[in-house]
């Protein structure tokens, strides 16, 4: 009983900065949706067999990082703690990916990249349509642009590449 109290007590400070900003979801699944696209776009890089790939996960490590930092800088402005790594499945995704190579790597991080930035699309989009705080809502405006350019550019290199996505 008493290691649960405790526990408690040490949450309660993060259960709160949470409760004052109604929007601390859409913050932490940015956050960590943006580190995944760092981390998976910098093995894009190493592990690409094709210089769309290579690119690809370049540019991603350019967008994702600089979308990374605005977001950070908001948050801390807010006093909103931002995790510090992606989400359990995304680092699961990256781990599957960091086993691959050749053919399989390329279609395997297409595919997972389609999957990511169709959520992140949706996660935007929330949080413009209903978001409480204005400051989020015109993060999500300002970067969602980009992240359909994205969304698009990996669809055609799925197309080029002959990779089917549902």
């Amino acid at each position: 009983m008493k290691s649960m109290m405790a526990l408690l007590i040490l949450a309660a400070p993060l259960m709160a900065a949470a409760a004052d900003n109604p929007d601390a979801s859409f913050y932490k699944n940015a956050a960590e949706g943006g580190l995944f696209e760092v981390d998976a776009g910098n093995l894009a890089e190493q592990k690409g067999n094709t210089q769309a790939i290579k690119d690809f996960g370049a540019m991603m490590v350019t967008d994702h990082s600089a979308a990374n930092d605005k977001l950070k800088a908001l948050a801390a402005s807010k006093n909103i703690s931002l995790p510090t790594s992606a989400s359990v499945g995304q680092i699961a995704t990256k781990a599957k990916l960091d086993m691959l190579s050749g053919d399989t790597f390329d279609k395997s991080y297409i595919k997972s990249q389609v999957k990511a930035h169709r959520e992140t699309v949706v996660l935007f989009k929330k949080e413009i349509a209903s978001g409480q705080d204005p400051d989020a809502k015109a993060f999500a405006t300002a970067t969602l642009p980009t992240i359909r350019a994205h969304l698009k550019k990996i669809k055609a290199i799925a197309a080029d590449e002959g990779v089917t996505i549902k």
